[in-house]
């Protein structure tokens, strides 16, 4: 059962140097309680400053078996010795990214490449171009960010939700494509059981990981596994 981690420091409280001091301390405490991969989603930072903070992220989790991918940016990816990177679909296909990689030295099969999926279609998609994983999206209803927003259909009590797509999705692409398939949108420890009987590798997500006791939610996690 993969866990992921998916970072937000623009959700937690304070300053801008609080905030990545904070998600520096939760990015080592995922590690500690055996989160498998974290993908450092900070899309408003520079190049520059997603580096400097990947490395120092780098640094700590280090002697730890937990891997780090950074979201979307091959370029800070490759520079910074990350584990690999995870893709949109306003990127680079899997296969490309998997090729500069390639050109940088980097074999194959040590560097992973994950993809952003709506859809049984997009999971297809991911899996004929070299992805190793896909992020499904969302299986749950969940009510959006502010900067979400623009995907959402308006809920009647003027909440931004995202319906979700369902268990039935992981059952139907796990069965058609051989990658890993991670459960993403609206997971809680309640329901991610549910994602892993429909044939999930695991289970994604941001506050699921950032909030509360990470060693409990690891440990009740793992607690569902077959």
């Amino acid at each position: 059962m993969l866990l992921y981690y998916i970072t937000d420091r623009t959700q937690l409280a304070g300053t801008d140097v609080e905030r990545r001091t904070r998600l520096l301390e939760r990015i080592v405490q995922a590690a500690e309680a055996g989160v498998d991969w974290i993908q450092l989603r900070e899309k408003d930072l520079s190049a520059r400053s997603l580096a400097r903070l990947a490395e120092e992220a780098l640094r700590r989790i280090e002697p730890r078996r937990t891997k780090l991918l950074i979201n979307s940016r091959l370029d800070v990816a490759l520079a910074v010795g990350a584990a690999g990177v995870h893709l949109t679909s306003n990127d680079l296909a899997a296969g490309q990214a998997r090729s500069v990689a390639a050109h940088s030295g980097i074999a194959a099969s040590g560097f992973l490449v994950g993809v952003s999926c709506h859809s049984i279609s997009e999971v297809r998609l991911a899996a004929g171009s070299g992805a190793d994983f896909a992020l499904l999206a969302p299986i749950f209803e969940k009510v959006l960010m502010p900067q979400t927003v623009t995907w959402a259909a308006q809920g009647a009590a003027g909440n931004a939700k995202l319906p979700g797509i369902g268990c039935e999705a992981i059952r139907e692409a796990s069965r058609s494509v051989s990658l890993s398939i991670l459960a993403l949108g609206g997971v809680t420890v309640a329901n991610a059981g549910l994602c892993l009987a429909a044939g999930a590798a695991g289970v994604a997500a941001i506050r699921l990981f950032q909030e509360g006791d990470l060693m409990d939610t690891v440990r009740s996690l793992r607690a569902l596994q077959p």
